[in-house]
C-alpha cells in the first residue's frame, strides 16, 4: 500500500496543530480516562477501516497497560465480559455517532440515555468530541490511504515534531 499524497494536515498550514490541539482538549479536561478515550478512538477506527489509527491506538492502549483480552475484544465488546457498563455505553455511542447513515435515527435516545446514565454533561461532551475528532482523522487517513507506521518515520513528521519541541521550550 502506498499513500495517495502527503497527509492533508501536513499540506495545509496549521492544520496538523489545529487537529492535535482539538484532540488534546478531551485529555486535558481530565473528565474521562485516557484509557476510555483511546478505546473510543480504536473502535471508531475499526469501523472506519483506518489501519493507521487502529495500529496507533491499539499500541497506545497496550503501552498504557491495557490487557490483551480487552484489546482483542474491542470490536466485539457487546459479547465480551471485559468491559464496564460505562465503557459499553461509550462504545455504543461511538458506534452510533460513527455510523450516522446506517439508520434513520443515527443516535437513538436509547443509546444517548444509556451514556447519560454513566457520564455527566462534561464527560459526555468529552466523549462526543473524542468521537468527532477520531472520525476526522479516520476520514483524512482513509481517503488519502495513509499507511500505518509510515508517517511517524517520515521526514515531514520528524521536522514537525522537532518544530513542536522547539515551540514547547
Amino acid at each position: 500500500m502506498q499513500a495517495r499524497m502527503k497527509h492533508p494536515a501536513m499540506v495545509i498550514p496549521d492544520a496538523m496543530q489545529t487537529l492535535i490541539t482539538l484532540g488534546n482538549v478531551t485529555k486535558k479536561a481530565g473528565v474521562v480516562s485516557e484509557q476510555l478515550l483511546e478505546m473510543i478512538h480504536l473502535r471508531a477506527s475499526q469501523i472506519n477501516g483506518c489501519s493507521l489509527c487502529v495500529d496507533m491506538h491499539a499500541r497506545s492502549l497496550k503501552k498504557s497497560g491495557e490487557t490483551d483480552e480487552r484489546l482483542f475484544s474491542v470490536a466485539a465488546w457487546r459479547d465480551a465480559p471485559y468491559f464496564t457498563d460505562a465503557e459499553r455505553a461509550a462504545l455504543a455511542l461511538t458506534e452510533a455517532a460513527t455510523r450516522l447513515s446506517d439508520r434513520a435515527d443515527p443516535v437513538p435516545d436509547e443509546i444517548w440515555n444509556e451514556a447519560a446514565l454513566h457520564f455527566d454533561e462534561q464527560q459526555l461532551a468529552a466523549v462526543v468530541l473524542a468521537i468527532a475528532v477520531i472520525n476526522v482523522w479516520n476520514r483524512l487517513n482513509v481517503a488519502t490511504r495513509q499507511v500505518a507506521g509510515e508517517w511517524v518515520n517520515s521526514a515531514e513528521a520528524k521536522n514537525w515534531l522537532a518544530n513542536e519541541a522547539r515551540k514547547a521550550s
